[in-house]
């Protein structure tokens, strides 16, 4: 704008005006407000990303320069070729894994009347912390049956096609007519029709002897048949009971497999009942008694769940259990968002669900699960708490992670160079992840 003299001269340029930002504050105001959170971003973001990436070009102690000595160790360090490899796990299946179960968590309760509930269940773990997920997680995959829920399930479910002995720790006591063959046991001598055997076992405490077994009682011979009993030859207090007789307080073994061997076949088996008694037919007559292996194999105890093997997966397991309801309720709010006309429409046209639910709603949902999906990807490259709480001293080599390696070369073993170079080394991974999300959200508002 132009301003004319009074003399009739050429015109004079106006005094500029404060510029102002778009919301109509001037920008020094704008400034001012934003400086404490600017002030806040630099000390907490910017320095120590800045200070990390320049410790990692030096030495231990931070008085020498080691070059790229630090970074070289990302991929010669047997322990951060470890946790990179699993870091490569979680990232293709936690993520992938959370979104497909919000998936079908939030398709599946649109049509129920207590969907609703059932969304507030799953999502519920969102609201328990790391550490406290991590607790309740060890105790889940504790080894014992009677304290780890996911192996009182395991066995449970083992025990009903695969039935446990009840007897593991039983076998032969002194002067017994038994030796040990192939973690069974088996007579000395061939046994003849018309004869009472007695197989004497020790080793099962009296109270951990089945619901089922009674007193044993003592073999009775039987022309024809092979006859005996085999029983617990244990009775309590000091001298009581008659060493390789049946006592009244002794009880016998029930449903021990008694098999009779010829030449190294199987001529007859039986099992012995609720007394301990047993009979096999005349076929028996010449062969040797073997109580098979079967009869003394430990129990199942489950999986080894926190072992080398299954470390990783189990504690993926947990961060589902944590993150599935996360990817649920962003993609029920996206199903929200569909017209009901094109699924209607695609029903009309003949399409089943499940073709419905693959070819319409799937890509329509394409832009919320890219969004879930991306940002539990950020969210597993540092995990940490998990890991560090679930898995036990023994198996942490096998689940560790970048963001533990970090943890652990700078304080466990005083290497802050190597530690800095991880934490630059994690910023770079999740840059590209954030530039993605970012470039596709403002293609979204573009829209």
């Amino acid at each position: 704008m132009t301003s004319a003299t009074a003399a009739g001269g050429p015109p004079t340029p106006a005094a500029p005006k404060s510029r102002k930002s778009v919301t109509g504050t001037r920008k020094s105001v704008a400034v001012l407000f934003l400086l404490p959170a600017l002030v806040l971003l630099g000390a907490l973001v910017v320095y120590p990303i800045g200070y990390s990436l320049i410790r990692s070009f030096y030495n231990q102690s931070g008085s020498g320069f080691a070059g790229f000595d630090n970074y070289e160790a990302l991929f010669t360090d047997e322990g951060i070729r470890t946790a990179l490899k699993n870091n490569i796990i979680w990232v293709v299946f936690a993520p992938t894994v959370a979104t497909a179960l919000g998936l079908i968590f939030a398709v599946l309760t649109e049509r129920v009347r207590w969907g609703t509930a059932f969304k507030l269940v799953v999502f519920m773990p969102m609201a328990i912390s790391m550490l406290a997920a991590g607790i309740i997680f060890r105790l889940v995959y504790d080894q014992d049956p009677d304290k780890g829920f996911a192996n009182a399930v395991w066995v449970g479910i083992h025990d009903t096609f695969a039935e446990s002995s009840a007897f593991p720790k039983a076998h032969p006591g002194r002067e017994s007519p038994l030796v040990a063959q192939s973690g069974g046991f088996i007579t000395k001598e061939p046994v003849r029709t018309g004869e009472a055997v007695a197989l004497p076992l020790v080793g099962v405490a009296p109270d951990q002897m089945p619901d089922s077994a009674k007193a044993a009682a003592a073999p009775q011979a039987d022309p024809g048949k092979i006859t005996g009993t085999t029983w617990q030859d244990f009775t309590r207090g000091k001298g009581v009971g008659t060493l390789g007789g049946v006592d009244a307080s002794e009880f016998g073994y029930p449903g021990m497999k008694i098999e009779a061997v010829k030449d190294g076949k199987v001529v007859a088996s039986t099992k012995a009942a609720d007394d301990g008694t047993f009979t096999l037919p005349a076929s028996a007559d010449g062969a040797q008694l073997r109580l098979p292996a079967s009869n003394f194999k430990e129990p199942y105890n489950g999986l080894d769940w926190l072992g080398p093997s299954l470390v990783t997966p189990a504690i993926i397991g947990s961060y589902v259990w944590m993150w599935a309801g996360f990817a649920m309720v962003l993609i029920a709010a996206g199903l929200a968002g569909i017209p009901r006309e094109l699924l209607e429409a695609a029903r009309v046209d003949g399409a089943t669900e499940w073709q419905v639910f693959r070819r319409v709603t799937v890509p329509l949902l394409a832009p919320v699960l890219a969004v879930v999906i991306v940002t539990l990807m950020i969210n597993v490259l540092k995990i940490f708490d998990l890991v560090f709480i679930i898995a036990p001293g023994s198996s942490q080599d096998d689940a560790n992670v970048l963001a533990l390696e970090l943890y652990r070369k700078g304080f466990s073993e005083d290497q802050p160079g190597i530690a800095s170079a991880i934490s630059v080394f994690l910023l770079l991974l999740v840059i590209p992840v954030m530039w993605f999300n970012i470039r596709r959200l403002r293609r979204e508002v573009r829209r």
